[in-house]
Order: C-alpha cells, then sequence, then structure tokens
C-alpha cells in the first residue's frame, strides 16, 4: 500500500503537521501532508496524497497511567517499535504492541496516540508514540454462565490480576453444570513475556465431579495441574505434568464390566500438546488451517499406565463469496505400557454426539456393554461441512451475522486394536472398512461471544450398526466440535 487518499474538511486549518489523535486501524497519521490537486469549486472539500512510506522514526515512547505494572515488563513490549523506519512500519509495529500489552494481563484498557517529536532532542522525522493505560482493579469477580460441550454451567469467578505488576495472577473458580457437574479451580499464572518463547507457566489446584450417564458411572477427580506453554511465532507448545485421585462410583444402571473398573486410582501422567491456528475465526471460519497433535504419557507414578496420542485436523476454504468448505478429521490410539498398570475406563476414546459425530447420542458409536458405552483404544473420524448465511441475508452487518446455515456429511469408527507380534494385522485394518458409522444432514449454526456455537440439526443416518442410538434431531453446544 503505497499511497492513501484523505479529504480534508473545508475550512480545517494545518500547519504542516498532525495533532495527535487516538490509534485505530483504519486510521493514519503523518508528520507531514502535500496537497497534490487544486482545490476544485465543485467540492467542499480538498484531497491529499500520503505516502505511508516517508522516512519516520520513533524518538520517544510514552506510557501514561502505569501504577502497580513494572516499568521493564512494559520496556520489553514496546522495544520493536524503535525499529520502525517508515510510517507504515510504525503504525504496524504499533498495532503489533497494542495487542501484546493486551495480552499481559494487567490493563482494563489502553489507548493509543502518535504526535510529531518536539523538544530540544526531536529529529526531523521523529514520532512520539504515547500509550494511555487503564490497569485492573486488585481484586474482581463476578458470576456468570459458561459454555463447555453441550453443556452449560453457571460460574462463579473471583480473581486478582498482576498481583506483583508483572502480569502474575490469583484466580478461583466455581461452576455448576446443567448435569450435575461441578468444578473447584485454583490457579496461580505466571507470564514471562521479556522472552521471545512467551512462556506461560500454570499451577492448578482443582475438584471436580462428572456425572457420565451413558457409561453408567460417576467419576470424582482430586488433582494438581502444571503447565508450560510457549509460543514461538505461530507454533505453540504446551508441556504439562498432572497428578490426580480418580474415584468412579457406578451407577444403578452399571453394566458388570463397568463396575469392574470402579473404585479409587493415581493417575501421574506428562502430555505435550503442540498446535498451529491459522484459522481467521475460531467459530465460522472461512480460510486457513488448525492441525494439533497431542501426547500423553502416563505411568510416572500410581497404578495407571498408557501412551496415549491424539490428532485434529480442520481446514477451511471459501470457493465464493456465501459459501465456505471446511473439513475436519480427528484420529486417537492408546495403549497400555506394562501388564502391572490398568487402563481406565475414564481414559478411552468415545465417540458421537452433537458436537462429534452427530446424529448419534453421546457416546452412541463403538463398543457397548448392556447399553453403557465403554469406549475403545483406537478411532477416527471425519466431517465435511458447507457453511452459508442465512436467505436473502437479514440483519445484514448486524445480528444476522451470527447465524449460519450448515450441511454436513460426517463418520467414523471406534474400537479396540492390538499391536502384540502374534496378532494378524489385517483384523486391525478392519476398524477402518467395517461398521463404520456415517450420517449426513443440515441445520442451523449460531455463534456464541466469538468462542463457542450452537447447532440444531435434522440428521439422517447413512450407516450404523445394531447398537448404535441414533437420534434424527439433535440440539448442541459447544466450544470444540468435529
Amino acid at each position: 500500500m503505497g499511497t492513501v487518499h484523505a479529504k480534508e474538511p473545508n475550512g480545517l486549518k494545518h500547519d504542516g503537521d498532525w495533532s495527535s489523535a487516538p490509534f485505530s486501524s483504519n486510521s493514519f497519521y503523518k508528520k507531514k501532508w502535500t496537497p497534490d490537486v487544486s482545490p476544485s469549486p465543485q467540492t467542499s472539500e480538498q484531497s491529499h496524497t500520503i505516502d505511508l512510506h516517508q522516512r519516520a522514526r520513533v524518538d520517544k515512547v510514552h506510557i501514561d497511567g502505569l501504577k502497580r505494572t513494572k516499568d521493564d515488563i512494559v520496556k520489553a513490549q514496546v522495544n520493536q517499535l524503535f525499529k520502525a523506519k517508515d510510517f507504515y512500519d510504525v503504525i504496524e509495529n504499533v498495532q503489533r504492541v497494542k495487542s501484546k500489552l493486551e495480552t499481559l494481563g494487567c490493563f482494563n484498557s489502553i489507548g493509543v496516540s502518535i504526535d510529531t517529536s518536539k523538544g530540544p532532542d526531536a529529529t526531523p522525522e521523529g514520532v512520539e508514540i504515547t500509550f494511555n493505560v487503564k490497569e485492573m482493579k486488585r481484586l474482581s469477580g463476578g458470576v456468570s454462565t459458561m459454555v463447555g460441550n453441550n453443556e452449560g454451567s453457571l460460574l462463579i469467578q473471583a480473581k486478582a490480576p498482576n498481583i506483583l505488576g508483572r502480569g502474575e495472577k490469583l484466580q478461583m473458580e466455581y461452576s455448576y453444570g446443567t448435569k450435575s457437574t461441578s468444578n473447584i479451580n485454583i490457579s496461580a499464572v505466571k507470564p514471562f513475556v521479556d522472552d521471545w518463547l512467551h512462556k506461560i507457566l500454570t499451577a492448578n489446584v482443582y475438584t471436580t465431579t462428572t456425572d457420565v450417564p451413558w457409561s453408567g458411572y460417576r467419576e470424582k477427580n482430586h488433582g494438581l495441574l502444571l503447565d508450560l506453554e510457549i509460543t514461538p511465532g505461530l507454533l505453540k507448545h504446551s508441556f504439562q505434568y498432572e497428578a490426580s485421585y480418580r474415584d468412579i462410583i457406578a451407577t444403578k444402571s452399571a453394566s458388570f464390566h463397568v463396575r469392574e473398573q470402579c473404585g479409587p486410582s493415581l493417575k501421574s501422567a506428562l502430555r505435550h500438546i503442540c498446535s498451529i491456528d491459522k484459522r481467521d475465526d475460531k467459530v465460522f471460519p472461512t480460510s486457513g488451517s488448525l492441525v494439533q497433535f497431542t501426547t500423553e504419557l502416563a505411568g510416572l507414578g500410581g497404578d495407571i499406565g498408557f501412551m496415549k496420542y491424539g490428532f485434529t485436523l480442520q481446514t477451511n476454504y471459501t470457493p465464493f463469496n456465501f459459501v465456505s468448505f471446511q473439513l475436519g478429521a480427528q484420529a486417537g490410539f492408546l495403549r497400555g505400557i506394562s501388564n502391572d498398570m490398568q487402563i481406565n475406563i475414564a481414559d478411552h476414546f468415545f465417540l458421537g454426539g452433537p458436537m462429534n459425530v452427530r446424529g448419534f447420542a453421546m457416546r452412541g458409536c463403538g463398543p457397548r456393554n448392556e447399553r453403557n458405552a465403554i469406549g475403545g483404544n483406537t478411532f477416527w473420524a471425519l466431517a465435511l461441512h458447507l457453511y452459508t448465511p442465512l436467505p436473502f441475508r437479514p440483519g445484514k452487518n448486524s445480528f444476522g451475522e451470527l447465524f449460519r446455515l450448515h450441511g454436513f456429511i460426517n463418520g467414523g469408527n471406534l474400537g479396540n486394536i492390538k499391536l502384540q507380534k502374534d496378532d494378524d494385522y489385517s483384523q486391525n485394518i478392519r476398524l477402518f472398512t467395517d461398521n463404520v458409522r456415517w450420517s449426513t444432514g443440515a441445520g442451523i449454526a449460531m455463534r456464541i461471544g466469538g468462542i463457542a456455537r450452537i447447532e440444531l440439526n435434522l440428521v439422517y443416518p447413512l450407516s450404523i450398526t445394531r447398537l448404535d442410538v441414533f437420534q434424527e434431531y439433535q440440539f448442541g453446544i459447544g466450544l470444540q466440535y468435529l
């Protein structure tokens, strides 16, 4: 972008400099401008050409409003401003720095203004940038609702942000879900934002209670989770250690197979999650892809031991303005590491649900024992989606943008395969060819808060088995989806 044409209302006077003004992504500020056309008697406005690539350098950066926040953490974010060589670089770097300051978790609001450099040390091409920040309160909280996978929850939250002045945060949460699930979580977060890896260390102490009627048990979980997140560029890594004490309690509908796995167990595991997300939107993306790999090793202590691998792919393509295609794929494999350690039903893979393989009930695909879903050690699933806006575009550029018409075909399979030396591997291949479940359907999807979605679908079965639980009409709500 070489030049931008701006207009000056008639009668507005300039002395050759632009005055300070709030920054926005569609506003540009130049030190000097030169008219390139003569005033026209037919119009009350003058047109000027602004060269965004004229030389500019940042002489000074001001941060107004700092109280608890330490200087060093702010300096680490604004250093890149001094590398600008022209005004286009200045605008681009200001936007990046503003985003980095917002991710610190120290400020409620951040305003930006750009002005020409003044004073005895000012350079001919110099500009001064001022960030007006408003710090968060020392203690805040509230009551709200939260969306999970096909479940809504009441959330009570209290947090103390920026405790030591470098983005540290202490947070406490209690949630109660519509399916009798409850969660208490206390977390401490420490960011290391002056590092090129952008490390964030999080420690969580939690207790959860989850009702799983599809498998005939109830799970109580008490644990500790340590998470080190690093983001060198677009690639994001999360290294986790989790120690948890779990108690599986059978319900009245539990089969004997499920009851055998009930009781207390201790799990100690390492987990690595590697992902790259280049989608232009989390809920209704039109371009870009998401790729994620998950590896988990349990057995560093306790009586649970396994290796678990997961893969997620989503890619989006928009050939026309109002038609978007989305391809989703998921797969996973679980295997034991020792005969002395067990794999609990809570660690198995499950398939089916309104945000998973649509048309099937929650955990409605795969092995069952007396109507209880018992899961498997291997699964795969595919989905092809088509999205279009609502017919005749009601509420265009406003409320109507929250909705999409949604057509899809999805399917997959779940089972148990073995990797013993004397096994016939052709039996394992049948997981990809025999008893594959497929369904197709259409409905409407709605965006919630930019992170979650609601779906209402009418589904038609293409291929199911006798033990599967199929649902022709489905309502789903969640953050993650196939």
